[in-house]
């Protein structure tokens, strides 16, 4: 394992949830970390937590649907700290109307744009200074949707996870030489705010007792991120042992 003090992280959604809980276990691990959201308190929240435990924390206002807002954020953060080792593509977004009947005018378009448009602009922006040092580590957290079809997520959602997986590939086939590398990490259901905004499924009785927790996550990344630079973990699929996307859809569709 390979020591990530004094690397610089950027986590994309840090108020909460995966991205609230990578921050914490990449800044354990050493790393300076920056946390991006549109919302000021929970971000401040983010930082606070990290500085209380001793480590070092900022944040950047950021919408991921604008790629202006993309690229400020990254210029700030590079001019700030000189370099950005780790990206940690985690924001996303999801619409209540998610299904063909329901869907409405412009409400696919949105999804693309913040799931798939904005990781392309946020990891474009950076790309540049990890090919300068020979080196960097960029983290798209996909979904179980991504790997396997589910009824509950949606098309939009969907098909944007499962292109987030191919847009890591690329990643890899073209940059891998410059030092760079890209890991596509497809979560079963996680105990989040976001999977709360899930109609049907997340309110189920127990139904978070035994999803996995966002430190499950943060922890995985944070491993991923200390491996040697000459590893790469492509793909990682991680769920519940107790899975309950096996059976959800059946009984939602039902």
């Amino acid at each position: 394992m390979r020591s990530i003090k004094g690397c610089v992280a950027w986590v994309t959604g840090g108020g909460s949830g995966i991205g609230q809980a990578t921050a914490i276990e990449l800044a354990k691990a050493g790393a300076t970390v920056i946390v991006s959201g549109r919302r000021q308190e929970p971000l401040q929240q983010t930082v606070d937590l990290i500085r209380a435990a001793g480590g070092s924390a900022g944040f950047e206002l950021m919408d991921l649907a604008d790629k202006h807002q993309c690229y400020r954020a990254a210029g700030n953060i590079i001019e700030c700290y000189g370099k950005v080792d780790i990206l940690v593509n985690n924001a996303a977004t999801n619409i209540p109307t998610r299904h063909w009947e329901t869907m409405e005018d412009g409400d696919f378009e949105h999804v693309i744009n913040v799931n798939i448009n904005g990781i392309y602009h946020c990891t474009s922006a950076v790309l540049p200074a990890m090919r300068e040092n020979g080196d960097g580590l960029v983290i798209n957290i996909a979904s179980w949707a991504a790997v396997h079809n589910t009824y509950l997520s949606g098309a939009a959602y969907s098909t944007s996870k499962a292109a987030l997986r191919t847009l890591t590939d690329t990643l890899n086939m073209e940059e891998g030489h410059q030092g760079i590398r890209a890991t596509a990490i497809s979560p079963g259901e996680v105990a989040t705010p976001f999977a709360k905004q899930r109609a049907g499924g997340a309110a189920a009785e127990g139904a978070f007792d035994i999803a996995l927790q966002p430190q499950d996550v943060g922890e995985t990344i944070a491993f991923i991120a200390q491996l040697p630079v000459r590893a790469c973990i492509n793909d990682l699929v991680i769920s519940p042992s107790n899975n309950r996307w096996y059976t959800l859809a059946r009984s939602v569709r039902n």
